[in-house]
């Protein structure tokens, strides 16, 4: 579906004014682009964004960015109650009425601010505002009313928020993707205190425990220590239960059981403790055990040691592994396999022990015989393989003839291509590449990026006209050169910024400002919402000019222009100055750190001072095309 959208963007003008139609399915919707759908009337994109809203489309952060200033360029902004709560998060905050700011915020609320991860400044606009829209102080005392209009946004509070606000922040603290050690610490301290529908924890049942979802998983052993130990015992059982039948990742329930673990060896603390070697105390494994959703509690990593003989762990390999099993524990299953296998483990068991790869040496692995695609798509599929053990699994599988295909390129995913080597990149054939469709390498080294760009621009080169070249080739940007770059810019692409985020910041900082307009085109204002981000923050230092030849100060799309009129602009102006607000601390929940100070600034000063902000003065946007 990505390569046949990717082939009508490029083929004709009936993709944007069909293809795009607010008639289209969801898999056509979800292929949209920028390029195309500038093309569009402003009530064929509105109806577009209605589509995508009813039929709840997941778009990708870098196709939000950009149709949200096709929206604000289109004054569609204001249909916000219509529009897809992800989307909202992009919008111009500057731009929403005081009466409709609690409307916005429970809207844009249900969104995944994570897509918010090369917009630092943005994600930090967007939770002050919504404070300011609330009126509440700081730190934030949040009422249950509030909490449930801000919704997604408290994953993103300081830990002493959590801590002081209601207790219906657990159902807030849900929908976070993860939560900082600080907020951690905080969710324990509130569960610690009783004031939850919980109560104290000595009066936690099974139920309790499971209305808490994720949450349960940071729970702290000195916690789990208070709970009764028969409600414990149940909930550890449900949870591995989940586990093994496929419900829970084992990289999701692995800190709650090393923190249950830890809690039952300090209750029994008193007791001898059992050294490797000692004879088996608990009884000898046997399949009918490992069927036991409780068998981490009986067995130890020294009584595993002990009890389990050779014979049981060659037939229950995968029922053994299905257990989400400590580090130590895992050790002891390779050494005993090692002694079953000295020859180096069967291509059949391989697929088996996918969650004990992370544990073997180059040495071991190359004494592996990998023949099957499969094999190789079962052991990095678990997402536990190193850097050079995904190198030395994929060169096995090549010895063996093995070829790498646009299908084993997918199911290995962008982040292991980071991992390949330089030949075995090489070696990917282009029509194998081109098939493959987009692959996410935004976390990969430089040095892979850049061999990847080289792989990308072999599979796509010939791609006319420049507009459906760059639809293909954008994911593997990163690894561009300045004078790509340079010669992008003159096709007037529009990148969107989260490709700007990724490029290789050499090659940026060889760009003029000028080549810089005109490569973002129409999305140069998103420079303000990501202006913290290293890539970025890196360009505006190494800049001889002022950025007032971007014009990013009157752009009508920037989230913090000082230029409104106070009925579009009330919510913002009444944000708390630094150093009182939440902005004085690092946001939290994995936001990178963002200059909240100056965000409140920007809102408050004239554009001839905001160079004291970032070195340089804003001025007037100039107007580009879109293709």
């Amino acid at each position: 579906m990505w390569l046949t959208t990717h082939c009508a963007g490029a083929q004709a003008e009936g993709f944007s004014q069909e293809g795009l139609d607010a008639s289209a399915n969801t898999s056509l919707l979800q292929g949209f682009r920028c390029q195309s759908a500038s093309q569009l009337s402003r009530d064929r994109l509105s109806a577009l964004i209605r589509r995508m809203a009813s039929q709840q489309v997941l778009l990708k952060a870098w196709q939000l960015s950009c149709l949200a200033n096709l929206a604000a360029l289109h004054g569609l902004q204001s249909d916000f109650p219509l529009h897809p709560p992800d989307l909202l998060l992009f919008y111009n905050l500057g731009h929403v009425r005081e009466a409709d700011c609690r409307a916005f915020t429970g809207r844009a609320a249900q969104g995944d601010t994570e897509l918010l991860a090369n917009l630092p400044d943005q994600r930090a606009a967007l939770q002050h505002s919504a404070l300011a829209c609330l009126g509440v102080s700081h730190p934030p005392r949040l009422s249950a009313s509030d909490l449930l209009l801000l919704g997604v946004l408290v994953c993103d509070m300081e830990a002493s928020s959590i801590v002081a606000s209601d207790p219906h922040v657990l159902q807030n603290l849900q929908r976070c993707p993860r939560l900082t050690p600080a907020q951690q610490a905080a969710l324990n301290t509130l569960l610690t205190s009783g004031r939850t529908v919980l109560g104290p924890p000595i009066s936690w049942n099974l139920e309790g425990l499971q209305a808490l979802g994720p949450l349960a998983t940071y729970i702290s052993s000195s916690l789990w220590m208070q709970v009764q130990e028969a409600v414990g015992l149940d909930f550890f059982g449900s949870m591995v239960a989940a586990c093994r039948a496929g419900r829970l990742s084992q990289r999701d329930i692995r800190p709650f059981v090393t923190s249950f673990l830890e809690a039952k060896a300090k209750l029994m603390s008193s007791r001898p403790k059992r050294g490797t070697g000692r004879p088996c105390i608990q009884g000898n494994i046997t399949a009918a055990t490992l069927q036991d959703d409780l068998f981490l509690l009986h067995y130890d990593c020294s009584q595993l040691e002990s009890c389990l003989g050779s014979r049981v762990l060659r037939a229950n390999v995968d029922r053994l592994l299905q257990h989400p099993l400590p580090t130590e524990c895992q050790r002891v299953v390779k050494a005993k396999l090692a002694r079953i296998y000295p020859g180096g483990i069967p291509e059949g068991q391989l697929r088996l022990i996918a969650s004990l790869v992370y544990l073997y040496s180059l040495v071991e692995i190359r004494q592996w015989n990998i023949t099957s695609r499969d094999t190789v798509m079962t052991l990095l599929a678990s997402d536990v393989a190193l850097e050079n053990q995904t190198e030395a699994i994929l060169q096995k599988f090549l010895d063996h003839k093995g070829t790498i295909t646009s299908a084993l390129l997918v199911a290995i995913g962008g982040s292991r291509l980071c991992w390949m080597s330089p030949r075995q990149i090489q070696a990917i054939r282009p029509s194998e590449f081109r098939l493959a469709g987009a692959l996410d390498t935004s976390s990969c080294p430089q040095s892979r990026k850049n061999q990847l760009f080289l792989k990308a621009r072999e599979a796509f080169g010939s791609t006319r006209p420049t507009a459906a070249y760059y639809d293909f080739v954008r994911p593997y940007l990163g690894g561009a050169p300045t004078e790509e770059l340079q010669r992008l810019a003159q096709a007037n692409v529009s990148m969107d910024i989260h490709t700007f985020t990724n490029l290789n910041p050499c090659a940026l900082q060889n760009l003029s400002v000028n080549n810089v307009r005109t490569l973002l085109g129409q999305n140069v204002g998103d420079l303000q919402k990501a202006r913290s981000h290293p890539t970025i923050s890196s360009w505006l230092r190494s800049l001889n000019k002022s950025l007032d030849e971007l014009g990013l100060d009157t752009d009508p799309a920037s989230p913090t222009s000082p230029t409104r009129t106070h009925s579009n602009t009330p919510w913002i102006s009444h944000l708390t100055p630094p150093g009182e607000g939440p902005g004085k601390d690092a946001p939290t929940s994995g936001s990178p750190p963002a200059h909240l100070g100056y965000l409140l600034l920007a809102v408050a000063l004239p554009s001839s001072l905001l160079w004291l902000l970032y070195w340089v003065p804003w001025g007037p946007v100039g107007t580009h095309n879109v293709l």
